[in-house]
Parts: C-alpha cells; sequence; structure tokens
C-alpha cells in the first residue's frame, strides 16, 4: 500500500472513535465510558466523540473501516485486547486513509501490544497528539486481486499457538483453568509440516512471526526493541523435537527469554495440509497447497500510545 504515512507529529483530530465489545468479559465498556469521559475534558479541543460498541464477531472491522474512510484527521481507539485491536487495525488498514490513527486501551485477557508499547496513559498521550508510525506484519493466504490482505500488529503463530488458543476460547477464563487447558491441549499436539523455499518437507512444533519480543503475556520470544520500527521481525522456530525439550523451551521462554532470533523482512512456506494459525489472538485458517507469504509492512501503522 504506498501511502503517506505522518511519523512523528504533533495532530489534533477531528474524530475520534472509541470501539468496544459491550458483550466483554472484561470491563471494556466501563473503560470505553472512562475514556470518552476524559478526553472530554482534558483536550483542548473539540472534536467528535463518539463511542461504538460492536454488536458481532468482526464488526470492529467494519467499523473501524467506515470511521477511517470518512477521510480526515481520524482516531481509531479500540478498547479491547489483542483480538480486538486486531480488527481495528485491519479495518483502519482497509480504509486506505493516510491521516487515520490508531491506538489501543487495554482492556482483554492478553493485552501484549498495549504492553509493550504504550508509554503513558492514553488519554494523555491522545492530549499530547503525539503520533509515530510501527511496521505491521502482513499475511498472503491465497487472497484474490479483489479481497484485502491481512495485518497483525503483534505475531503470527503457527502449530501449538493456534491450537492451544482454540481450546483456551472453548473453556472459561482464569488462571488455573487456562493451565489446565494448555496441559491436555499439549499432551494431544501433533507436529505440522510445511514446504519451505529450499523445496523440502520441513516438521515443526511451532513457527512464530513476531513484531514484538513478548507474546502470551508471560514469554519472551526476543531481544528486539520494544517498538517495531525496522522494517523487520522475528521468527521464532520450534522444530519437532520430544515433548520434554518443547516445555523445556517454553519455561526459558517464560523465566529468561529465547534470546536472540533471526530476523527478516520477509518469510515463505507453502502448506501441505489446512492449518490454523493466530493472528493477535484471532485464531484463522489456510488451506492445503497455498503458498503463504509473511512480510514486513514498515512504518504502515500511526498509532498513539
Amino acid at each position: 500500500m504506498n501511502q503517506e504515512r505522518i511519523v512523528d507529529s504533533a495532530r489534533t483530530f477531528e474524530s475520534i472513535v472509541i470501539i468496544f465489545n459491550p458483550n466483554s468479559t472484561g470491563d471494556a465498556p466501563e473503560l470505553a465510558q472512562q475514556l470518552h469521559d476524559k478526553l472530554k475534558s482534558l483536550l483542548t479541543y473539540q472534536p467528535e466523540i463518539i463511542l461504538q460498541p460492536t454488536e458481532h464477531a468482526g464488526h470492529a472491522v467494519d467499523l473501524a473501516r467506515e470511521a477511517a474512510a470518512k477521510g480526515g484527521d481520524v482516531l481509531v481507539v479500540s478498547v479491547s485486547g489483542d483480538g480486538g485491536y486486531n480488527e481495528v487495525v485491519n479495518g483502519v488498514m482497509q480504509a486506505g486513509n493516510p491521516r487515520a490513527v490508531c491506538a489501543v486501551r487495554a482492556a482483554g485477557n492478553a493485552n501484549d501490544h498495549s504492553r509493550i508499547t504504550a508509554s503513558k496513559p492514553l488519554e494523555e498521550a491522545i492530549a499530547e497528539g503525539r503520533v509515530h508510525s510501527i511496521d505491521l506484519l502482513r499475511i498472503h493466504t491465497g487472497q484474490k486481486d479483489h479481497e484485502p490482505l491481512e495485518y497483525a500488529h503483534s505475531y503470527i503463530g503457527f502449530g501449538l499457538t493456534p491450537v492451544v488458543a482454540t481450546e483456551l476460547e472453548k473453556g472459561s477464563k482464569g488462571a488455573l483453568k487456562e493451565m489446565v487447558t494448555v496441559i491436555q491441549t499439549f499432551s494431544k499436539f501433533e507436529p505440522f509440516a510445511i514446504r519451505l523455499e529450499d523445496g523440502k518437507r520441513h516438521k515443526f512444533d511451532s513457527l512464530v512471526f513476531a513484531n514484538i519480543p513478548e507474546m502470551a503475556k508471560y514469554a519472551t520470544l526476543s531481544e528486539a526493541d520494544n517498538l517495531p520500527k525496522d522494517g523487520k521481525f522475528e521468527v521464532i522456530v520450534f522444530p519437532h523435537m520430544p515433548k520434554w525439550r518443547v516445555l523445556l523451551t517454553a519455561l526459558r521462554a517464560t523465566t529468561q527469554g529465547l534470546g536472540d532470533q533471526p530476523s527478516v523482512s520477509s518469510y515463505e512456506f507453502t502448506t501441505l495440509k489446512p492449518l490454523p494459525y493466530q493472528m493477535d489472538g484471532e485464531v484463522k485458517r489456510v488451506e492445503a497447497n497455498v503458498t503463504v507469504k509473511v512480510e514486513s509492512a514498515p512504518l504502515a501503522l500511526p498509532i498513539i500510545g
């Protein structure tokens, strides 16, 4: 997408659209209202500030696209976890408005992006109007020319990551129940195979493309800088190995981190069977015999945070 992106500029906004899930298991409605009220009293100018509840899964994509497509200086705020913010980011990217800016107010089970990128309370950052652009991950999974590409703000994972996420979504939230689910899922997990650019078939337990150095609240994936601004992303590979070694590697990620990881601007492979994958907490699926390409979209998203 060849658009002029605004970097490191102080901005005011004609409109601020706050998108949230009114049926969130967390406190998204309350946090959205608090942000609305604080902005009303804090801002020295008077933009239109709109509270926009979602009505169904995927609705945030439509709402964000519609808000950004109106043109002008618009700020689209997601009051959500990583998955809800993923929808808002994709909606804004589909709108094609280079003056549109995104922000996230953490209100979910996993808030990796907000935790890594936020430097101050969101209402203060909005009042200061300091906008900077970050890289996104862009994934090609066989979309037609008229179909939008998909973007991730934090990570894309194949293998164990989406399988565990799918099982977590089926069950109840809560640290103990989540731990039990992870253990049960891991005990039944099978590796997956893909064909890399060398033409050979490779078997993996996990393959993660990371735009930020942490994920899943606890795991440190790499030693990368906090803000993704270098046009590259890290590739964290767990080749197929005995499960005890996978557990040790996962434990190292949650305690001391995995250390330096390969950094690339693109990565390509071909699926051999249908595969689930996870983007910022949202589980999706790619069919068999599809060439998948993950690439950095440098400085593609203007944000406040």
